[in-house]
């Protein structure tokens, strides 16, 4: 039986005992200042993420998947991690997937009771038939998800790499490796939706990101591979085509029309013509 009220994540913060009497501008202020600690909190924990980066990228590269599982706030951290890859990297939806415990639903009600499930966690996790290949990232705030610990240890069993993300101490080893930003008592006791849900977004976009760009999905700081379905994105494509081939807006909406929506084609596309006018 878990001694919830051990864990960092429950404890009482003494900064914010009295926040009920404060007036709004001092709850803010108590809120930002307590903010203000979580990136030094992930910073500590570079060594960890660096580590989880190098297996996600050889995983990734050898075609295996990236999974994130978790439950209530976590869960949805990890849904809208996997959601974004896409539209931003050109990347299969089926590469980078997410499971929250309870289902699609919970993504938009809370059902919190699902996080106790521990087989439930195996189930969902061996429903995606996860391979040697593959990467599986638990993330628990307080570390003791049963969701999340079933899904681990399924996917240890099965024997492919695993990441725990948690902003708790641990006392053993549930993953190969642990991400623990220990960002301490929530202003509100027990509300892991607030520092440590902001360290563990910071963890995910940094675990996407940089492998992202070390499998080549970005060159210098542009995206290369975004997917230009909106008018924003579209013209974010074109701005791109124009910088990296030294073109004006006209020429990089044909060559974006030419390679069928496809960023990179078009900028190679244009570069190439540039070349070739340059020889003759």
């Amino acid at each position: 039986m878990t001694d919830y009220a051990r864990l960092l994540t429950e404890q009482r913060n003494p900064k914010s005992i009295n926040i009920d009497k404060k007036t709004i501008p001092q709850i803010l202020d108590i809120i930002n200042s307590e903010d203000t600690s979580v990136a030094d909190a992930v910073s500590r924990a570079k060594p960890s993420i660096v580590k989880a980066i190098e297996i996600i990228i050889s995983a990734l590269s050898k075609g295996g998947r990236l999974f994130f599982i978790g439950a209530g706030t976590s869960g949805r951290l990890g849904v809208m991690e996997a959601a974004e890859c896409p539209p931003t990297f050109n990347t299969n939806p089926k590469l980078i997937q997410a499971i929250i415990a309870g289902g699609k639903g919970a993504v938009w009600h809370s059902i919190e009771g699902a996080e106790d499930n521990l087989k439930d966690g195996k189930l969902q996790i061996s429903k995606h038939h996860i391979k040697l290949q593959d990467v599986v990232v638990g993330i628990a705030a307080s570390s003791v998800t049963p969701f999340v610990m079933g899904a681990l240890a399924y996917a240890k069993m099965i024997g492919c790499h695993t990441i725990f993300i948690t902003c708790a101490k641990l006392r053993g080893k549930v993953a190969d490796i642990t991400i623990a930003p220990l960002t301490g008592p929530e202003v509100i006791t027990g509300s892991t939706r607030m520092k440590a849900g902001t360290a563990t977004k910071m963890v995910l976009n940094m675990l996407t990101t940089a492998s992202m760009i070390k499998l080549g999905k970005v060159y210098q700081n542009l995206m290369i591979d975004l997917q230009p379905k909106s008018r924003k994105l579209r013209e974010r494509a074109i701005r791109i085509i124009m910088v990296l081939a030294k073109t004006n807006r006209r020429s990089a909406v044909s060559y974006l029309r030419r390679a069928k929506n496809r960023v990179r084609d078009a900028i190679i596309m244009a570069i190439k013509d540039s070349k070739d006018k340059a020889v003759t």
